[in-house]
């Protein structure tokens, strides 16, 4: 299982004009290829009367499915440069429509490959992306006597404090990054001389911004 990737946060949506040509670009996050295709035929019912909707999206642990479709374009001028932007980027679990009305003015092989290359970072950047990584949820249980010490210790750390419940005695639930429980473990018993309970609850991607 992966421990951290990167992905677009959700949807996004931009335009650019290239020679009088206007490309949409439609990005969002996907989990599944038929994910990815209903994202795709849904953009293509909103945009019937476009001259292209091409398509890219990357998908899996380790890439799995890579598909690119030019849908009418000269062959790999359309699909495979907005492919290589998700791979270039490093990007998993994404999809990318570029809907282009043509303007006129034809753009040649290369410019095509510029303009949809573009198109692509563009809708990127307005779908942002936030790096994934995996935290294990730790329980730690601890006697009243121990509030006050352990929440201030935990808040003035660089472990995020979900919640703490407050029963017959009292439970923190702390993010610690995936491998570092026995870090996180050692630290909770020094400080409290032994006397907490200590578990790992589930684990749970958190999600961070990327500049």
């Amino acid at each position: 299982m992966r421990n951290d990737y990167q992905t677009v946060k959700g949807f996004g949506v931009s335009e650019i004009v290239i020679q009088k040509s206007r490309f949409l670009t439609f990005v969002d996050r996907v989990e599944t290829e038929q994910e990815a295709q209903d994202f795709i035929n849904n953009i293509k019912q909103q945009h019937r009367d476009a001259t292209h909707n091409c398509s890219a999206y990357i998908i899996g642990e380790h890439d799995n499915v890579q598909k690119a479709n030019d849908d009418g374009e000269p062959s790999g001028t359309a699909g495979v440069p907005m492919l290589e932007v998700l791979k270039k980027q490093g990007l998993k679990d994404t999809v990318v429509v570029v809907t282009r009305y043509f303007g006129g003015i034809k753009l040649g092989g290369g410019g095509l490959i510029r303009a949809y290359g573009k198109a692509t970072t563009e809708g990127i950047d307005a779908a942002k992306v936030v790096e994934r990584k995996l935290h294990h949820l730790m329980k730690v249980q601890v006697d009243y006597t121990w509030l006050g010490k352990v929440e201030n210790e935990v808040r003035n750390s660089a472990y995020p404090l979900k919640e703490i419940n407050y029963a017959d005695s009292v439970e923190f639930f702390v993010y610690t990054i995936a491998n570092e429980e026995i870090t996180f473990t050692n630290w909770i018993i020094e400080m409290t001389n032994g006397q907490a309970k200590i578990e790992v609850v589930e684990k749970e991607f958190l999600e961070f911004d990327v500049n």
